[in-house]
């Protein structure tokens, strides 16, 4: 924490997600706030996501001497200093200006690394020239309308002379999700101002004022300009690029384009894990977008040992989680049932919100305290012991390795 110049006093400043998340509210207007933290329809997965890892208890075990101190993780051939990622989020200029460009070097200072997607507020080349480390990319496999071109190489070649080292398919979005709190607050496509949603933006200034001084609001790689114009005109573009139709495929041809490690991101089912792994996928993202695409679908901790029984473990390929996490304790749990490292969204972007970049790395510090507490009350070392012996349904009991 010492060389993270976090601008808040020790008194005042935030020491959980959640405190991030309460201060990102207040910092943000409705519209904005429904944009960041909404989710499809009824909201069940997205409330799943979080809820259903209370559904899990750790094994503590005491006067083992251990302190957890092993937090290293790997995706690629990258190496991490803990096992959380900051997984993809698009238009993340439109919480703060700075967007994943701040996100990627507060990854790259506190050990980890930055999946950048194809939405983003900066382009990969803007934030490969504002960043040290090799960051990830995240593809959406989209097709022009016009001439029915697959963008996928053009996205892809750029990801690769920009540096970045590994790239995660998003395949859970044939369609946008039916995101009715979005809409409800104007942020459809295209979104929709009216004078009490103006007045309510006017009532945040420091947000207002970097929204029109900066402009930060469209996708970079889709619209090369600024401005409510330019983000109207990519979000309009990023709906008439979704491919219903596309197929195992589709995925084979992209795993052609890249020569380095590649994941498939949006995977649920174990059936349609192994089929990603067949066609060359090095490694698997449980993930449900994050609550925002199908309503009702599962949580991606009730999905995950299914998918790592399937392709993961002794011999198989990395798998990864996204959705849900909050705390240290519930990155532990999914590193207990399988996962390799997790990804977060939401919480990086109420640090980005809060704080910029140094909000975004101290989001970052909290995880890597709270997950190194939890292994040293479990009684584990290292991250690489635990294994789901660690792990139990609560109101179950543990069978003794003894």
């Amino acid at each position: 924490m010492s060389a993270i110049a976090f601008t808040l006093s020790s008194r005042t400043s935030p020491i959980t997600v959640a405190d991030y998340r309460e201060r990102a509210r207040k910092a943000l207007p409705a519209m904005i706030w429904a944009y960041v933290d909404g989710g499809a329809e009824d909201e069940l997965t997205l409330r799943a996501n979080v809820d259903d890892f209370d559904k899990w208890a750790l094994r503590s075990r005491v006067l083992t001497g251990n302190e957890g101190q092993g937090l290293t993780a790997k995706v690629g051939n990258t190496a991490l200093d803990l096992p959380v990622f900051l997984s993809p989020t698009g238009m993340t200029g439109l919480i703060q200006w700075t967007g994943e460009r701040a996100a990627a070097r507060a990854a790259e200072r506190v050990g980890t690394r930055a999946v950048i997607s194809t939405a983003s507020s900066y382009t990969v080349e803007e934030i490969a020239d504002a960043t040290s480390e090799n960051h990830f990319f995240q593809l959406y496999p989209w097709t022009s309308v016009r001439t029915g071109e697959s963008l996928a190489k053009k996205f892809i070649d750029r990801a690769h002379h920009a540096g970045y080292s590994a790239l995660f398919v998003t395949v859970d979005v044939p369609v946008t999700g039916n995101r009715e709190g979005e809409r409800k607050r104007g942020m459809g496509i295209p979104p929709t101002l009216s004078p009490s949603r103006v007045l309510d933006a006017a009532r945040k200034p420091r947000w207002a004022y970097n929204f029109l001084k900066h402009q930060r609001i469209s996708s970079r790689m889709l619209v090369d300009e600024r401005g409510a114009a330019a983000a109207v005109r990519s979000a309009q573009k990023q709906v008439s690029l979704l491919r219903p139709e596309l197929c195992w495929d589709d995925l084979a041809k992209i795993r052609d384009l890249w020569d380095g490690p590649m994941y498939v991101k949006g995977i649920l089912d174990p059936d349609d894990a192994a089929a990603a792994v067949r066609l060359g996928a090095d490694g698997i993202v449980v993930s449900n977008h994050g609550g925002r695409q199908l309503d009702s679908a599962l949580s991606s901790i009730e999905a995950l040992p299914a998918v790592v029984d399937r392709v993961g473990g002794s011999g198989g390929v990395p798998v990864y989680l996204d959705g849900g996490i909050r705390r240290g304790s519930d990155v532990v749990k999914a590193l207990a049932l399988g996962a390799t490292a997790v990804g977060i969204g939401r919480p990086y972007v109420y640090g980005l919100a809060v704080g910029g970049e140094d909000g975004v790395a101290h989001v970052l510090e909290i995880f890597r305290e709270e997950i190194a507490r939890t292994l040293t009350l479990m009684g584990v070392r290292d991250i690489a012991e635990l294994d789901r012996s660690h792990i139990m349904r609560r109101g179950a009991s543990f069978r003794s390795r003894e």
